[in-house]
């Protein structure tokens, strides 16, 4: 054994020598620990076939204010024997000392190690040694394997699901991250709960958004600091840090990036109560997701990336594509900056007419008869409330506004004010009668007289956002989601006919053209990235005849916040793929939390579960213990417990759904065959920090799920 040590010992000398000749820093130098000076460690990302982005955050604590000089390294070996670049960057304090390499004129396909070095006191304190791979160049019929995935909230959770890949070691080309790379909550109770290893605190919390009050209070970043503590946060963790360190990421935001269920520069918190256009906030997001993402969309020559010029709203272009060998062309897309409101406005008037008699006449002959005969029936009638035999009625309903707006956190003025500006005009009796309704109980319950309902004889039929499932002044319900699909589907249809498609113009229209553009290419393989699913997510409780309240049986769809949302683009888009021919496209997907494969309108989807955030299983068991219906009820059988058979029956292109695991997507490209592996694990294991547990106990939570796609088809292996 000595004689083997001191063999040992005797070749890392001569390495360390060689070494030293080679790139000028000898062994003893290198060896020193910098996770002093390089918290977030090292990453990589964008790889083409001549090109990537290295990133690295160097900070000095006793010199916070001042610049980082640093070095870095590359090399086709990991000695660092072989460098291709060796150069003296500074890491800007201006950029919270994040630092961006592009380095070019490198080979296609191959392998690079790279490393940044800081000096100090004579000692160089090293980076740990990353490792990247350029994309195959053009024509190269090679296969391609990556993996995708989404959804990493912090708090409370560990990362087992990259654990899991660091523990494989697959041999992947790159990693696609599809968005909620971060939450930029605190400690939101509807689905956070900090602990004391997991949490994240604001250097700045008096330039956070506050929301909420007591126990439930919770901070939402807002100022630049905001943003960036919480991307250091997330990256101090060791294992996205080796995840990194592996394999070089392509990353697309979607809305926890900036703010939950996002359209452009417009949060949601308050669902409404209060206009929410946040621009400065915006721009402080993407400001800190440049410095802190390896990515390069403004076509960056060879050098330090230039984080603070790099365009932010509404200036950002951050759909890009990517070409790896004959084998693939990947279309990035960018499903928030761009699009529009969600349809149905979270402060919208329940009983407003959306769609009048006039209007719905338009569309009617081209429906089918029964749905024409449904919309005649007295569901759908309507009144002017103005008319003067309505006063007692309107007064009423102002009444019950004005309640239920103050409750919501308005003042009496501010209440006031808009219910003068909703209870007017064209409003459906379906809503209108329900209001009446809960009125006259609390009257009788004071001895005051009934204020009569309306009668729907003669009166004209049209389509309310109560028809769509939006029950209350401001929420979630039946705007963002659980809408009807029928008749939201109706009322897309005739919005986006009428506004000439602007009212679903989800990507806009010139990244619309730049996807056509994609699809056209002639590659085996079109994916399309996509943060949101183009999965459809359908409860169909319409003959669930268990369920007592009526108006719940119907058809409804889960989320339109997601493709779902805007269902005539989504069809126009699926069209184009269908008539143009397009050979091998897939959509891959993330942002819902639960692992679907299904084929839309001919064309197949994935979409990865998430890595860490609570599965859509939990977060409807929440919301629906919440609303009322506990377990036992027949809401929460078809809507949690059976939640995988409801979304599967409903959906008849469907070849596989599980919502209550997290994990990732391995997809290998081959040809015309395309290999999807989900690893999937319990949710329930999310809160248990598998890093301090033994390989075999993490295997053994895992399962794996595998799917063959071709000629447009899923099959479950």
């Amino acid at each position: 054994m000595f004689d083997r040590l001191n063999r040992r010992s005797f070749l890392q000398a001569v390495v360390a020598v060689a070494a030293s000749t080679s790139f000028g820093c000898s062994e003893e130098e290198s060896s020193q620990d910098g996770s002093k000076y390089f918290p977030q460690s090292i990453c990589s990302g964008d790889p083409r076939p001549d090109s990537v982005v290295l990133w690295v955050r160097a900070v000095d604590p006793e010199n916070a204010g001042a610049d980082t000089a640093v070095r870095l390294e590359v090399s086709t070996n990991k000695e660092f024997s072989s460098l291709v670049l060796d150069k003296r960057f500074s890491a800007l304090a201006s950029n919270d000392h994040a630092l961006k390499v592009k380095v070019t004129n490198l080979k296609a396909r191959t392998t690079y190690y790279y490393r940044f070095t800081f000096e100090k006191g004579g000692e160089t304190y090293v980076t740990a040694t990353g490792r990247t791979r350029t994309a195959p160049a053009a024509g190269d019929d090679v296969a391609v394997k990556f993996a995708f995935a989404s959804c990493q909230d912090y708090i409370g959770r560990y990362y087992n699901t990259w654990l899991k890949l660091l523990k494989l070691d697959e041999d992947l080309d790159f990693v696609v991250f599809l968005g909620d790379y971060i939450y930029e909550t605190t400690g939101d109770t509807s689905f956070q709960t900090p602990t004391s290893t997991r949490s994240i605190t604001f250097s700045e919390p008096e330039a956070a958004l506050k929301h909420g009050t007591g126990s439930v209070a919770f901070y939402a970043a807002n100022s630049l600091s905001n943003y960036r503590d919480i991307y250091k946060a997330i990256r101090s963790d060791k294992v996205i840090q080796q995840v990194h360190e592996r394999y070089p990421f392509i990353v697309m935001w979607d809305d926890h990036e900036f703010s939950d269920d996002n359209w452009g520069p417009n949060a949601t918190y308050t669902d409404g109560v209060k206009k929410e256009e946040q621009v400065d906030r915006k721009k402080n997001s993407e400001r800190a997701f440049f410095e802190y993402i390896p990515l390069d969309n403004t076509q960056a020559a060879e050098g330090a990336i230039d984080v603070a010029s790099a365009p932010v709203y509404p200036n950002t272009l951050i759909y890009r594509d990517f070409e790896f060998g004959k084998n693939l062309k990947m279309a990035v897309s960018d499903f928030r900056t761009f699009r529009p409101d969600h349809l149905i406005p979270e402060d919208a008037y329940p009983g407003q007419v959306a769609v009048t008699a006039e209007v719905l006449g338009q569309f009617l002959p081209g429906l089918p008869a029964p749905v024409q005969g449904l919309l005649q029936t007295e569901t759908f009638a309507y009144v002017n409330i103005d008319a003067p035999e309505f006063a007692a009625q309107k007064a009423a309903l102002m009444g019950a506004f004005v309640a239920e707006a103050t409750k919501s956190g308005l003042t009496q003025g501010e209440a006031t004010e808009r219910a003068q500006a909703s209870v007017k005009g064209s409003l459906a009796l379906f809503y209108v009668n329900q209001v009446l309704k809960k009125v006259n109980e609390a009257r009788a319950a004071a001895g005051a007289p009934a204020i009569p309902a309306i009668a729907a004889t003669g009166a004209p039929r049209g389509l309310s956002y109560a028809h769509m499932g939006k029950a209350g002044l401001f929420g979630i319900q039946g705007t963002r989601y659980i809408v009807v699909k029928p008749i939201f589907d109706l009322f897309a249809f005739i919005r986006y006919t009428l506004t000439r498609g602007a009212s679903e113009d989800a990507l806009g229209q010139a990244q619309q053209t730049w996807l056509q553009n994609q699809l056209k290419a002639t590659n085996t393989w079109k994916i399309i990235v996509s943060s949101v699913s183009m999965t459809s997510m359908v409860f169909d409780l319409s003959q669930k005849m268990d369920i007592p309240d009526p108006t719940l049986r119907q058809t409804f769809y889960f989320n339109v916040d997601q493709w779902d949302g805007f269902p005539t683009k989504k069809q126009e888009l699926l069209k184009y793929i269908r008539d143009n021919q397009v050979q091998n496209a897939l959509f891959v997907s993330g942002d819902i939390h639960a692992s679907f494969a299904s084929v839309e309108s001919g064309v197949p989807s994935l979409t990865a579960p998430a890595i860490s955030s609570g599965s859509i299983k939990e977060l409807a068991g929440m919301a629906v213990i919440g609303a009322g219906y506990l377990q036992g009820s027949a809401v929460h059988r078809y809507v949690v417990a059976e939640l995988n058979e409801s979304l599967a029956a409903g959906n008849p292109g469907m070849r596989y759904v599980n919502g209550d695991a997290h994990g990732f997507v391995i997809l290998e490209l081959k040809g015309n065959e395309a290999l999807a592996a989900y690893h999937l694990i319990p949710s329930t294991e999310v809160t248990k920090d598998y890093s301090l547990k033994t390989d075999a106990e993490l295997d053994a939570r895992f399962t794996r799920v595998d799917f063959r796609v071709t000629n447009g088809t899923i099959t479950k292996l």
